[in-house]
């Protein structure tokens, strides 16, 4: 059977990110405390208790899914800008960008009697357009309660992200990432994956926040999930972390609508808070524009 390897809050960050080199997918321990754990049940129990379950085998007939958890618990908006996952994050998808975002969220809960999910790479919802040496996405599953085999914890084969697109794997290279209550799952868009078979009683909940570089669509359309009005409430970190923020020089401007005069130097998105201006805000001008044009 394949291995997922488990890591502390204070392993080095070079090691976590080696392991995710080499096998695609590591666990953390004991991450988050009883009280975080109970707030965020807490926070997310009304929409579980109406959410319908899935309508395919991809989704699950016995899973529900929940998403814009940032506008339904506060204690997932900290997950959501963990220092240290956000390091990992830096760090993972660094090399191929120069900003990333949040690419979805989403609280799983899978529910019994509910079978394995088909094996798949998460990178698939782009396509094939980016090459397999551009990593894509950088993946935190919490664990909300103990993930194990028998409830549904993840399936996730070590090492796929290096293998031929088309090669499936034996049963004995299938791992799951059993884990206690508060720890958390950090897996790849190119590792192979999916949600396991739950033969208990119990539903088995996780939250799982995806991050991806700010060049890419995001899954989870955050502009509706948190349109300003929503979005006015979070800090400006977690503003600019779901893309109220430009993801390079002109990439992700905006024009106000209500503009009469044409002032180019109103593109930056974090100008709809009142936000300090963004490391591009001083390079839209027009003659920067044309410059910029002219080198293309």
């Amino acid at each position: 059977m394949g291995n997922i390897k488990h890591v502390t809050t204070v392993t080095p960050v070079e090691e976590i990110l080696n392991i995710l080199d080499e096998d695609a997918g590591v666990i953390i321990d004991d991450f988050l405390e009883s009280a975080d754990l109970a707030q965020i049940k807490k926070d997310l129990r009304p929409f579980l208790n109406v959410t319908n379950n899935g309508q395919d085998e991809f989704t699950g007939f016995e899973t529900k899914r929940v998403g814009a958890l940032l506008a339904r618990s506060e204690k997932c908006q900290n997950l959501a800008l963990d220092p240290l996952i956000n390091e990992l994050a830096d760090g993972f998808l660094g090399p191929h960008c120069e900003n990333y975002q949040l690419h979805f969220s989403s609280a799983i809960q899978i529910g019994p009697g509910e079978s394995s999910q088909i094996l798949h790479r998460d990178r698939g919802v782009w396509g094939g357009y980016i090459p397999r040496k551009i990593e894509t996405q950088f993946s935190t599953v919490w664990a909300i309660n103990d993930f194990t085999k028998e409830n549904g914890a993840t399936q996730v084969v070590p090492g796929s992200h290096k293998w031929d697109k088309n090669r499936q794997p034996q049963i004995e290279e299938i791992a799951y990432a059993e884990m206690k209550a508060g720890s958390v799952f950090i897996y790849t868009g190119s590792v192979l994956h999916g949600g396991g078979t739950n033969t208990t009683e119990e539903t088995r909940l996780g939250i799982f926040l995806h991050y991806a570089p700010s060049w890419l669509r995001q899954q989870e359309n955050q502009y509706l999930s948190y349109p300003p009005e929503v979005a006015k409430k979070f800090t400006p970190e977690l503003r600019s972390l779901i893309g109220y923020s430009k993801g390079g020089y002109v990439l992700g401007f905006f024009t106000d609508p209500n503009d009469k005069e044409g002032r180019l130097e109103s593109v930056s998105p974090e100008k709809l808070f009142g936000d300090s201006k963004d490391k591009y805000a001083t390079l839209a001008t027009p003659e920067k524009l044309v410059k910029e044009s002219s080198r293309k």
